[in-house]
This record gives structure tokens, sequence and C-alpha cells, in this order.
């Protein structure tokens, strides 16, 4: 398991670069599907504009203002905080040792913090400045749904973590009321299903806002979703951040299989779990005592597989909603059953015990086979090829 991206290079590449300590793997590949999902997102927006399916709004901007009070202001608070925080955990002595409480504490270098702040706000002004006029123009501009990708990932990113946390903290109610703080703030312990509903909210709202048709944005995000999720898992499975299955002592079903498909001991993970590692020192030497399903890894092939399913109908299906639909039943379906094997909290006062998971799942399931029996009577028929 590689923590953080320290360690990644230190054993792939056999280079020790200290700064990479404060790259946690798991956020590392969470941004990278971000990344990769939303240049996705910006493909399909533009296939189904095409279509008609989309058109754009207009929005009077400013041209050749110089910088505004409020400009120079954010630029330098983001400066400082990247001085202060980031910079500054090169000039502390121990900064680097444990990451995660540096980063979580108030330390960090105040000089450095304001000199990058003072840099963050000279550059914007100097930036403004070269393109100022003698007389500021107002000028139309037509913003289509594909420039919009970027609000997009802020809104999934910023709302995504919030119902992550939100709703894993309501799944593990007594560890949350033990430490409230410490939960609310760790690195660790999200939710997904609570990001997806929460974001996806958020985006509903913003789409409405701006006049984009939802269901045509959620047929767009369907095969992106799918991807997210399936790259998102790719860093629970590096950083070894909990997400993994109940143990696993069943002899392998195929001998060709290696042990690490099959049982895992996730051993150096980032949430120290398990026993101490012999001969092992320093952060993140434990392992698990018994080895587990990997399900991280088993979610990042289904996932994989479901989007190039995804992308592969996508034109063929002309009914708006019906794509969106489809991603609720595999998504629904694929989770549903992987709770089998994972490890999660149970509703022990609920019949048959199931995981919030488990319940949300099912949920979907049956929206999604809603949406692709209804699309047509409720939203009726995209007309042209697709």
């Amino acid at each position: 398991m590689y923590p953080n991206l320290y360690y990644a290079f230190k054993d792939i590449f056999g280079v020790s670069l200290s700064g990479l300590k404060l790259v946690n793997s798991f956020g590392f590949f969470v941004a990278i599907s971000f990344i990769i999902s939303a240049w996705v997102l910006t493909l399909e927006l533009r296939r189904r504009q095409q279509l008609g399916q989309f058109s754009f709004t207009e929005q009077s901007i400013v041209i050749g203002a110089p910088a505004g009070f409020g400009e120079l202001l954010i630029n330098f608070l983001l400066g400082f905080i990247f001085g202060y925080k980031i910079v500054g955990a090169f000039t502390i002595a121990d900064a680097l040792n444990d990451p995660q409480s540096y980063i979580l504490s108030a330390r960090g270098n105040l000089p450095v913090g304001l000199l990058v702040g003072l840099a963050f706000g000279v550059l914007k002004w100097w930036e403004k400045n070269k393109e100022k006029l003698d007389k500021p123009e107002t000028r139309t501009v037509r913003i289509w749904p594909h420039d919009r990708v970027g609000d997009f990932v802020i809104y999934a990113a910023l709302f995504g973590f919030l119902g992550a946390k939100i709703f894993h903290n309501l799944e593990n109610w007594d560890d949350f009321v033990k430490d409230p703080m410490g939960a609310l703030v760790s690195f660790s312990g999200l939710t997904f299903y609570g990001g997806l509903i929460c974001a996806g909210l958020a985006i509903i709202l913003y789409a409405r806002k701006n006049k984009i048709p939802v269901i045509h944005l959620a047929d767009c995000m369907a095969p992106t979703m799918m991807l997210a999720y399936a790259l998102g898992r790719v860093g629970c499975q590096v950083s070894g951040d909990g997400d993994w299955g109940i143990v696993n002592i069943h002899p392998k079903p195929f001998s060709f299989l290696p042990d690490w498909l099959w049982a895992y001991q996730y051993p150096h993970n980032v949430v120290n779990e398990g026993i101490p590692i012999p001969g092992c020192t320093g952060p993140y030497c434990n392992q698990l005592p018994m080895p587990v399903y990997p399900t991280a890894l088993y979610e990042i092939l289904m996932c994989l597989v479901l989007f190039f399913v995804l992308w592969a109908i996508r034109k063929k299906i002309k009914i708006p909603g019906q794509l969106a639909g489809i991603y609720l039943i595999f998504n629904g379906t694929e989770r549903f059953f992987i709770e089998k094997i994972r490890v999660n909290t149970k509703y022990e006062f609920l019949p048959f015990h199931p995981t919030q998971a488990e319940i949300i799942s099912f949920l979907l399931i049956i929206g999604g086979i809603l949406m692709v029996t209804q699309s047509k009577k409720w939203f009726g028929k995209v007309g042209g090829d697709s």
C-alpha cells in the first residue's frame, strides 16, 4: 500500500522526495478521477449540443476593468494558505513526519504565507493591468453547458465531500458521538452514496438556475459518474483506506489467480489498521491480521466494464432519461452485491439487518427501473440522429 506519493515514488522509482508526503494517495487518485471525468463529460456535452439537446445562455461581462479589491483579496488569501501550509511544511522540522496531523493543525510559516500571498495578489493585479482599457467595455458572451464543466466539478467536489462526510457519520453515529470534531475533520470516513446524493442535488439546482435541461445532463453524466467511481476506487485500493471486504479464508477458486486478487492483508494501509508488521519502523507499519476480500479492486474492474457498456450504448438510446436510469440500475446492483462481502455498519434494528448502502442501492435500482420504463411518458423522445 502507498499511503501517500512519497512511498509510491520511493518503491517504484527508488527516489525519496519528502514533499510528496503531503500528497495523499487517495486524494491524488480522486483528483485524477475528477480531471478525466470532466474531459469525458465535456466530450458528451459537445456531442449532444450538436444534436440540439442543449442551448447557450447569454451573460454580460466587463472587459478591460482593473483588478477589484475582492479579486486581490481572494488571490492573497489563496497564496497565504499555500505559503503558510504547503511551503511552510518544508521549513518546519517535523511537519512531514505526520502530514495529516500537520495539515489539520494551525501550524505553518506566517512570514512565508504573507510573502506568497502578496506575490499572488501582485500577479493578479499585473494580469488584469495588462488587459486594462481606458474605458472598460461590457460585452455579451454565449456560454454553453460544456463551458460550465469546471463549475460542475467544483460543485461535485465540494458537496460530494460534505455529503460523504454527513452520511458516513450518520452510518457510524456511535463513533461520531465519541469524537465529533475528529470525525468531521478526519481525511478518512467517506460514504460514496452520501456524496452522490448531495452532489447530485447541488448540480441539479445549478443546472436549473442556468437553464440547462436536467434530464439531458443526467444522461451525459451517467457514463461519467461510473468512470469517476471506478477511478476513485483506485485511490481506495492503493492507499488501503478501509474500504475492504470481510475476512476471506476460502481457498482460491482458480490456482492462476494471484493471492492479492483473492485475499489481501493491506500492509502499510493509510488508516494504520491491524497488527504491526515485523521489522517495520515508522508510520504506516500495520497490516490486517487476516486476509480480506479486496472489494475496492473488484469495484474498479466492475465499474470500468459498466462504464464502457454505458459509453457504447449512449448513442443508441433515443429517449431522454433512459441512460440515466440504466446507470442507476448498474450502480445500485453493483453496490448491493459488493456489500455482501464488504465491511460496513449494519442497521440491526431493521429487518434483514441491511447496511446504509444496501438500502440506498435498492432504492436506486427501483428508481432506475422507473426511469427506464417511464421515461418516454415523462420526457418524450429526442429527435435527430444520436
